[in-house]
């Protein structure tokens, strides 16, 4: 395995693309509203990332049809975007990528449109918290499954389901990039973080079990039991003195 460790013009080229990426993610999240269509919100995702002279890292990736990946209740990841309405009760996860100068920024929140149940709202939480417990357990000197380990522990202690068939990556002048970076774990174990390091952290978390499925469209990622599942991601830099977060809006 080999981490690329980006240099300070590097890592200043990653905080551009990570910018652009967390500025088009929070635009379209405001933009979730009951009787928008996904196709509408990805079409705001690339009128932004060309506004900004970018390019969707995610659109012709591996033939992938669209600028974000947009995924509706029990859908996991990597849904497609396209005539489905959003109504009250939804949670909607936007997945987004921007390569600016040869560099991608990647990342991912969960909408809540109306929710009031609260079971789902501690999903959607549990799922929030668990990223941010993430990024506070990376830094140099620390072992990879320690960030894993952080995730996991605060989505079972909230009763819910670490997605364990997709993991986070690395990324920087490749949209995935080693290390993988698992949502599990044990600490203590894995790659050592070194400053220079650029991670892409994401859990995936389930309401109810961790089993998923992907569709026919070869894409769409959904929760086995039906169950809903929630998304968030940030990438996230590793340097001397701790752990930055790049694509923080």
């Amino acid at each position: 395995m080999r981490i690329p460790l980006k240099s300070e013009g590097e890592m200043a080229a990653m905080r551009e693309s990570c910018r652009l990426a967390a500025e088009v993610l929070a635009a379209v999240a405001e933009a979730v509203a009951p009787g928008v269509t996904t196709g509408e919100l990805d079409l705001l995702a690339r009128r932004l990332i060309a506004e900004r002279k970018a390019r969707p890292s995610f659109l012709g990736y591996r033939g992938f049809p669209a600028a974000m990946c947009i995924s509706v209740n029990d859908e996991v990841i990597h849904g497609i975007p396209g005539k489905r309405v959003v109504r009250p009760g939804d949670v909607v996860s936007l997945d987004v990528g921007v390569l600016k100068d040869g560099f991608h920024g990647d990342c991912a929140t969960t909408v809540m449109v109306g929710v009031v149940d609260p079971d789902v709202i501690r999903l959607v939480e549990a799922t929030r918290r668990a990223l941010a417990a993430a990024v506070a357990a990376a830094g140099p000197g620390v072992c990879l499954s320690d960030v894993s380990h952080a995730v996991q522990s605060i989505v079972e202690a909230a009763g819910c389901s670490v997605v364990r068939d997709f993991v986070g990556h690395g990324v920087g002048r490749e949209l995935h990039e080693d290390p993988q970076v698992p949502n599990y774990g044990k600490p203590g174990r894995g790659p050592v973080l070194r400053p220079g390091m650029t991670l892409a952290i994401e859990p995936m978390v389930n309401l109810g079990s961790g089993g998923v499925d992907v569709l026919g469209d070869g894409w769409t990622v959904v929760t086995r039991d039906g169950k809903p599942s929630a998304h968030f991601e940030h990438t996230v830099a590793v340097l001397g003195g701790g752990a930055e977060v790049l694509t923080r809006a």
